[in-house]
Formats: structure tokens, sequence, C-alpha cells
């Protein structure tokens, strides 16, 4: 009998639904191709592996697919733990920084989002991606929101100083 093992989420972050809801968000977005989504996996004796679809996520916002985009900013808006969460959230956010069409709605979303974390004082590994991308799409409307965050840590300390000294205030 085989054993599978797989790294991706339950739920709305199973490989299944993250590729049906790529299929819906390309045809919003009028995406002629849509990219062939699926987790690669790897078999040895009755054990099988299937490793994170935000992999190919990853690579689709690279080659800028919007609908690739929109999966990427709503896994940056999990909190919960995902098998490589850290590193797949850190590489989502330098790919979006990468991203050269987002829409003014998905720049909206990561601002809250980044802002949001800062003020509650969550500021986990992937948080130095998330600043960057943030610093790259501007800060918007939330500058003060930035300067009337009160750190709850070291981490979250550092990171408003980051955005104080390196963030646009006015739109990009």
């Amino acid at each position: 009998m085989e054993t599978t093992i797989d790294y991706n989420g339950e739920g709305a972050w199973s490989a299944a639904e993250i590729v049906r809801r790529y299929h819906v968000y390309a045809k919003r977005f009028g995406i002629a191709k849509p990219l062939v989504i699926q987790p690669a996996q790897h078999s040895e004796g009755d054990r099988r592996w299937v490793y994170p679809v935000m992999h190919e996520v990853i690579i689709g916002i690279e080659t800028g697919d919007l609908a690739c985009a929109q999966l990427g900013i709503e896994f940056i808006e999990q909190d919960q733990g995902f098998p490589f969460g850290s590193l797949i959230k850190s590489s989502t956010a330098r790919s979006l920084r990468r991203f050269p069409n987002l829409t003014r709605e998905q720049i909206d979303r990561i601002r809250s989002r980044i802002v949001f974390m800062l003020r509650r004082g969550a500021v986990p590994r992937e948080y130095r991606e998330y600043a960057r991308l943030l610093r790259a799409v501007g800060v918007g409307p939330h500058w003060s929101d930035i300067e009337k965050a009160v750190p709850a840590n070291r981490y979250a300390a550092r990171a408003k100083a980051y955005f104080l000294q390196h963030c646009r205030i006015i739109e990009p």
C-alpha cells in the first residue's frame, strides 16, 4: 500500500483547491492561455511525496501571470502555518515585489496586510521580504498607521524603523 506525504495545506489551501481557484482567477483576468499548475511529486518505493503547489504559483508570478499573483496575495494574507511556510511566503513576497502589473486592488491588499501585521506585532521571518514588498509598492494611505504603530517587540520596532527610513509616503 502506497503512503502519500502531502505537503500542501488542507481545505482552501489543498493542491486541488489552489488549482481550482487559479482557473477561476485566470478566467476573471482574461488569461488566454492559463498555466498548467500541479504540484511536483516524487515516489520512492511505497512512498509518494506531493510538494507544495505554491512553488508552481511562484513560478507563475515570476512569469507575469496575474492569476498567480492573486493566489500569492491570498497566501501572504494567511496567518496559519504551512509546511515550508516561511520559505514559500518569503519567495511569494519576493516574486510579487518584482511583478510589474499588480492591480490597484492587489496593491491595496498587500499594503493593508503588511501594515496590519506590523501594528499587531506579528513579524515572522518572512516579514523581511514583506517589508521589501511594501517598499516596492509604496505605503499609500497607510503612512499614519506606520507612524502610530507601537512596536510589540524588537522585530516590529526594526520593521517600523525600516519603513520610516525607506518607504515612500506618496502613491507609486
